[in-house]
């Protein structure tokens, strides 16, 4: 018997354990089978991840009493590719393509984020120009060979890339999407030819129309790929050196799992991995719980995300922008990073999060963020070598979060640290320590804000009508302001708030997604060519299914797509379609559906454009033997609080208030009014004038606006 047959024999309990590497913390959640949930945060180890991962893994079973062999399943979310696009410290690459296109990826797109800025210039290619190397070949759109490839040339540049040190190469020719021969024959060579060179084909990435986007996106799947591959082959053999030998699955961009050695040779799907998970959390629960339509915010250590859940589903873009700074999810407001061409969960992101530094512009005006103090130094409080005051320093005035002692006592905190840097800060404002730091609080709510507008009254959406569910390590402290200001008048706090998005990775299903151009109007489109095509993708997304292990006894769950747009546009929406076979009336029912997500997002419908697919998807999902969502989750870890109260400062509207501090578990008692604090080992909540709270039968904390008199 192999180690991973004893591992999963042993595994009675079915342990899943979650962990989401975030700016300033790793988090670890270890959930059984019943639902009882064990956490641990630990600093995130920037200079080596998995080290973090590690000791949070040691920690959080000797804390939990809970041998190795109990795991049987390990998920993961992880920035680390985000992360270095940002900081542009991927390995050195070349593109390939056809001849005549070299400089696709500088001249991109004819969008900028700041139309009147005259300043504002585009980032840099990911590839220098002297490595983005031309190769006579060209087949046409319908797929036919107009100029065979020159192999020479690609011998020729084999050698170039090896003279030059490459680590990874990109390979993108025009039209490959509608016939990939002379893409993949190259491809061949170079890995034969290249000394040993990572080599990405759009054909296996990205079979789409649009060079600019195809190239983009694999010239970055190349970029981070080595990386992305050393650290999860590090991480899978660290786990099984320590015992832990089971499956060990990514989170997607998209919302699914995807086996680690999938993410490695192709990490463009796990660019949004971390923001992912919490919102697939997020709609778990909504679903299981009858929530109704929600409002996902999610605020971490480096920022802070929105997104939208309705009818129990989350909305999928076809691509996303990484490396250009937080994204305000407006589909109008492009060209500040690099275009990645895969689906991706539809949410907005601002550089809002507890690390945010507050700083003064050039004209003494002050700004928080996009900038973080990260995992080290941290927030001044922190005591590990920051001097620049956080979005957490401020908090820490106003009284709202804990003057002595985070993470339930693992986290030390310097109160007089945080006031002297507030004060720095204050007297070249010439502003009080309280108003600075309120300043910086409310600026931080604006900022976040924007994230939240852009997902719902930017698309037509009244916020009024949504629940919001809070999580992430900051975000208790500022719902009830958000809510506020956007008209929500009711927030929940899910359990284990703190580490929501490590506990929403044991939620998803295993995902394989299958894309093909399909480029042609609706109108043109045969129903049975269309059913041939599906019928083709859904056999491949079968097979990796089965690979995985959800074979013909296992369930899977088929759901088929279109991206589509009126013809003209350059924008597309994924919208899905019925289950097969393909009928005009399928087709007719998409175009319906199309309209209506089109009016959604763009608001409004143009009923006498024609509708042109641009490209096909088919996701299979394999759905596991075990219950992925328990009827209830009880954490394991009871943050007990001294009764006890505090001053806090609610605004120049309430002043200072006496503010009791409750645990979660306090709250069964029943409903209280604000103000209160309720603090817990991974989050705080404040309960603002106006609002009351109470715990429902999943222990989520239930906020609920008061009617005003």
């Amino acid at each position: 018997m192999t180690q991973i047959d004893k591992n999963i024999a042993a595994a009675t309990s079915g342990y899943r354990l979650g962990i989401d590497i975030g700016g300033t913390f790793t988090d670890l959640v270890l959930i059984s089978s019943d639902g009882v949930v064990h956490t641990k945060k630990v600093p995130t180890t920037p200079d080596d991840y998995s080290r973090a991962i590690l000791e949070g893994t040691k920690a959080i079973l000797d804390e939990a009493g809970i041998d190795f062999l109990s795991v049987a399943e390990v998920s993961h979310a992880t920035t680390i590719a985000t992360n270095t696009i940002i900081q542009r410290k991927g390995v050195k690459v070349a593109l390939i393509t056809t001849a005549g296109f070299r400089d696709v990826l500088e001249i991109g797109r004819f969008r900028t984020p700041r139309l009147y800025d005259l300043d504002y210039r585009k980032p840099e290619p990911l590839v220098e120009r002297a490595l983005r190397f031309e190769v006579p070949e060209r087949m046409l759109a319908n797929g036919d060979i107009h100029l065979p490839l020159d192999e020479a040339a690609v011998m020729r540049t084999a050698e170039a890339c090896r003279a030059n040190g490459v680590d990874a190469i990109a390979v993108c020719f025009i039209n490959s999407y509608a016939n990939p021969e002379h893409e993949q024959r190259a491809a061949q060579l170079l890995r034969e030819h290249a000394g040993g060179a990572a080599v990405c084909a759009s054909s296996d990435l990205v079979p789409q129309v649009l060079e600019y986007e195809r190239t983009s996106t694999t010239v970055i799947n190349a970029y981070v790929r080595p990386i992305i591959e050393s650290y999860l082959q590090t991480l899978r053999q660290k786990l099984t050196d320590f015992g832990i030998a089971v499956p060990l699955h990514i989170m997607q961009s998209s919302g699914g799992m995807l086996p680690w050695k999938v993410a490695a040779e192709n990490p463009v799907h796990i660019i949004e991995s971390g923001p992912a998970a919490g919102v697939v959390g997020a709609q778990k629960l909504g679903k299981k719980l009858g929530l109704g339509d929600l409002i996902v915010f999610d605020m971490g250590g480096t920022t802070a995300k929105a997104s939208v859940v309705r009818d129990n589903e989350f909305s999928l873009s076809p691509e996303t922008e990484v490396g250009g700074g937080a994204a305000l999810g407006h589909r109008l407001l492009q060209g500040s990073g690099y275009v990645v061409q895969v689906p991706t969960i539809d949410m907005a992101e601002v550089g809002a999060g507890g690390g945010s530094i507050a700083w003064l512009d050039a004209g003494n005006v002050m700004q928080v963020g996009p900038e973080s103090a990260g995992a080290r130094p941290g927030p001044v409080c922190y005591g590990k070598g920051g001097t620049q005051p956080t979005i957490t320093d401020a908090n820490l005035v106003l009284g709202y979060l804990n003057p002595e002692v985070l993470c339930g006592g693992e986290l030390q905190i310097d109160f007089a640290m945080a006031q002297d840097a507030i004060d720095e800060l204050g007297s070249r404002l010439s502003r009080s320590r309280i108003e600075t730091a309120f300043g910086i609080h409310s600026i931080a709510n604006i900022n976040m804000i924007r994230a939240l507008s852009a997902v719902t009254s930017e698309r037509g959406l009244e916020a009024s009508g949504f629940t919001m569910m809070g999580f992430g390590g900051n975000a208790g402290v500022h719902v009830c302001g958000l809510a506020e200001e956007i008209g929500i008048n009711r927030i929940l706090i899910p359990p284990a708030a703190g580490v929501f998005s490590a506990l929403g990775l044991s939620f998803a299903d295993v995902e394989h997604v299958s894309l093909r151009a399909f480029y042609r109007g609706i109108g043109q489109t045969d129903p049975a060519v269309l059913q041939g095509a599906f019928v083709s993708m859904i056999s491949e997304v079968e097979a990796l299914l089965d690979a995985d292990g959800f074979g013909a006894a296992k369930a899977k769950e088929i759901a088929l797509y279109a991206d589509a747009r009126y013809a003209g546009q350059t924008s597309t929406l994924t919208v899905p379609i019925a289950p097969l076979p393909v009928t005009p009336a399928t087709i007719d029912q998409f175009v319906s559906a199309f309209n209506e997500v089109h009016e959604q997002t763009f608001g409004y419908v143009s009923s006498e454009e024609p509708v042109q697919l641009v490209c096909l998807k088919v996701v299979g999902r394999g759905l596991s033997d075990t219950t992925r969502m328990p009827e209830n989750v009880q954490v394991s870890r009871q943050h007990h609080v001294p009764q006890r109260s505090r001053e806090a400062y609610f605004g120049p509207d309430h002043d200072w208030l006496s503010t009791p501090v409750f645990s979660r578990a306090a709250l069964a008692e029943g409903v209280l009014e604000g103000p209160l604090i309720v603090e817990e080992y991974d989050t705080t909540t404040v309960v603002r004038p106006g609002w009351t709270a109470e715990l429902d039968t999943w222990n989520n904390i239930v906020l609920t606006r008061v009617p005003a008199r």
